[in-house]
């Protein structure tokens, strides 16, 4: 939690100040009395794999390669490239399985 002094827009800091903690304003005067616990806790949500990768519409127009499924010993898989890391670094191949039952993916 962040706040700004009213008199000179600064951030304020906490600080103890006689038996109790006060928000400061280290380039005024101005004090604020911490009197109940201030804390705040967001935890943001985190995307699925596929909303990163463009979902299922992203396998929709890939081509297949000769790659074996390590699940099912499928011959065949799709394949997508994407840069995931920096552009020095090589691109990662993602595969997805031919047969339709088993649509394990995986990555190179």
């Amino acid at each position: 939690m962040l706040l700004f002094c009213p008199c000179c827009s600064n951030s304020l800091t906490a600080a103890e100040g006689s038996r109790r903690f006060n928000f400061v304003c280290h380039t005024c005067p101005f004090k604020y009395g911490i009197t109940k616990l201030v804390s705040k806790k967001t935890y943001p949500k985190l995307k699925e794999l596929d909303d990163v990768l463009g979902g299922s519409a992203a396998w929709a127009n890939v081509d297949a390669t000769d790659e074996r499924c390590p699940k099912c010993s499928h011959p065949r898989a799709y394949f997508m490239q994407i840069q995931t890391r920096s552009a020095d670094e090589p691109m990662t191949t993602f595969y997805k399985c031919c047969n339709h039952e088993c649509a394990h993916r995986w990555r190179d």
